[in-house]
């Protein structure tokens, strides 16, 4: 990495638990591709006064994390469609003042369903009513799957996801199975009050085909360690974090990497 100078282009993400994850991705690319550029993660105590900071100081990208994804629309100057059509952010580029909001989350959930054939026919229980939900959802409608339901405690806001892309609605879990379970709730993120929740029942586990976690840190979150254990296909947060960071990269620097470089740059994430 360059020594910090006045030139150098800054990135960066904000994230109510900030990781190490995207800030390793970046600047190792950042590195490989000699590019005088730096990316820093931050946990806001305004998120108002964070996106100003982002336009005022020239800060060129801006990953967005839960629980900021829905609140930053309205601190945005326009919305990409991949953003637009789920009203969810998850990447802002600044453009000389100007901020224009995009989802890569869509594009990774889309990628990973595709790369590990899951049937569209499958049966799916999302549990999860966020803007990572929204990406999710709108990548599982979009891919031809049709069985899903939406399992979210807020029925206001549970019942809003499920009718906006024709699914069906639950408040709770309870004895509910399907082909692939989703996780997208911080239920087992490192650092959360949940960090140590099985976000799915065992029962639930054990009936799936295909268990999926969205949540990125730890690699291996309970519900990931309980579908390996159960001998289930298994989706982790970390495939997801891995394609959302590489698309954030491409928009912010206009380089897409190689897919080696790519592999090394998750290697050496993987390594802290």
């Amino acid at each position: 990495m360059p020594i910090l100078n006045k030139d150098m282009t800054l990135c960066i993400s904000l994230s109510a638990r900030p990781s190490n994850n995207g800030t390793r991705f970046h600047n190792y690319l950042y590195d490989q591709l000699g590019l005088n550029w730096i990316y820093k993660a931050f946990a806001p105590t305004d998120l108002a006064q964070a996106i100003a900071g982002v336009r005022g100081l020239g800060i060129r990208g801006c990953a967005v994390s839960m629980p900021y994804k829905e609140d930053v629309i309205a601190l945005v100057d326009a919305m990409d469609p991949s953003a637009k059509a789920i009203d969810s952010v998850n990447t802002i580029v600044n453009d000389g003042g100007r901020l224009t909001a995009y989802n890569t989350d869509y594009t990774a959930i889309e990628q990973l369903l595709e790369r590990n054939a899951v049937p569209s026919g499958s049966s799916v229980l999302l549990q999860g009513a966020g803007g990572m939900a929204k990406a999710t959802a709108a990548a599982l409608r979009d891919a031809g799957f049709r069985n899903v339901t939406i399992v979210a405690r807020n029925e206001a806001s549970g019942r809003s996801l499920a009718d906006l892309y024709g699914f069906e609605w639950r408040a709770e879990l309870g004895d509910a199975t399907a082909d692939m379970i989703i996780n997208v709730t911080p239920m087992g993120m490192a650092g959360g009050a949940e960090a140590d929740s099985l976000s799915f029942p065992l029962a639930a586990v054990d009936a799936a085909k295909v268990v999926f976690d969205v949540v990125a840190l730890p690699p291996e979150t309970p519900l990931i360690k309980a579908g390996r254990a159960a001998g289930k296909q298994v989706i982790t947060g970390a495939e997801v974090a891995t394609i959302q960071a590489l698309e954030q990269f491409v928009l912010y620097t206009g380089i897409r990497p190689t897919d080696q470089q790519v592999r090394d740059a998750e290697a050496f994430v993987r390594a802290q």
